[in-house]
């Protein structure tokens, strides 16, 4: 048995040295991938702590001499960060919940209910995608103005609350088929109702996807800039993306500051991410797989 073992044991051998070099050169590549994408995270942040003279100095210093760390407590006094925090932080949760709840009942309806129209309707949602924001601006502009809702932030809010988006649907759609129709049934015979389907069995098990919409809403509104400079024009009204854009004057640029506060803004998502990234890539993978 022992030679059995020996003579098996250089073709073993042979096989596992070229899966070993594979292994080895997909670590380094994705190490020398992900060194470039570290780098403007690492330039904002050492920007973060320099001087103005020191950012712009070349060849660059990467290690601030000496750390300023009075950027950070300066740059978040010198324009009302905590006014802008509430009122980006009303409009965030406000749209969690409507893209949340609305996209789920929506996608529910698509996936699993029967009724007249639904795949022409689908597909229309779907085609609804091609279009570019820059399409609909002018008109929706339009229609805020004439219902009086410049200023205020209801045309942040309330398209959130009519669907939550085309994507949004269709990714929410796309992983209610892969839940079998057997659980729908079992709740039916037990004398369920659609309501009963979705709030007991679906919405418990697409927990996944929530989180990926969530995720994605959230990283869309925190970062929204054109939507709040179109609408807000009472400072009082600005959002965190518009707070930034204070830092920037006609003739100069307060880098630091500015790089304090955006390493701030950014520390909120970069968490989000962290928290849910095990989330996220299940619901990315599950979606379209039809079981």
């Amino acid at each position: 048995m022992n030679q059995v073992l020996w003579s098996r044991s250089p073709t073993a051998v042979t096989r596992a040295k070229p899966f070993r070099v594979t292994r080895v050169l997909l670590y380094i590549i994705l190490i020398t991938g992900s060194v470039f994408m570290l780098l403007p995270f690492v330039w904002l942040i050492r920007s973060s702590l320099m001087g103005t003279s020191q950012i712009f100095v070349f060849p660059p210093e990467w290690v601030p001499a000496p750390f300023q760390w009075s950027n950070y407590p300066e740059a978040l006094t010198s324009v009302p960060f905590g006014r802008y925090f509430m009122n980006t932080f009303i409009i965030e949760v406000c749209v969690l919940a409507g893209v949340l709840l609305t996209s789920m009942i929506s996608a529910f309806s698509f996936a699993r209910l029967r009724w007249p129209g639904r795949q022409l309707i689908f597909s229309l949602l779907i085609g609804s995608m091609m279009l570019p924001y820059a399409v609909t601006l002018i008109p929706t502009f339009v229609m805020w103005r004439e219902l009086g809702g410049l200023n205020t932030f209801l045309p942040l809010i309330v398209p959130a609350w009519f669907g939550g988006g085309a994507f949004n649907i269709f990714l929410m759609r796309q992983f209610m088929l892969t839940i079998p129709r057997d659980l729908d049934e079992a709740a039916y015979m037990d004398g369920g109702t659609p309501l009963t389907v979705l709030w007991r069995v679906i919405v418990p098990l697409c927990s996944p996807a929530l989180i990926v919409i969530g995720i994605f809403t959230f990283i869309d509104v925190w970062n929204d800039f054109l939507g709040p400079i179109i609408y807000l024009s009472d400072e009082r009204n600005f959002t965190l993306a518009l707070g930034l854009a204070t830092f920037r004057g006609l003739n100069n640029t307060n880098w630091p500051y500015l790089m304090a506060a955006s390493s701030t803004i950014l520390a909120p998502v970069v968490l989000l991410f962290f928290i849910g990234q095990r989330y996220f890539i299940e619901g990315i993978t599950l979606t379209g797989i039809k079981g």
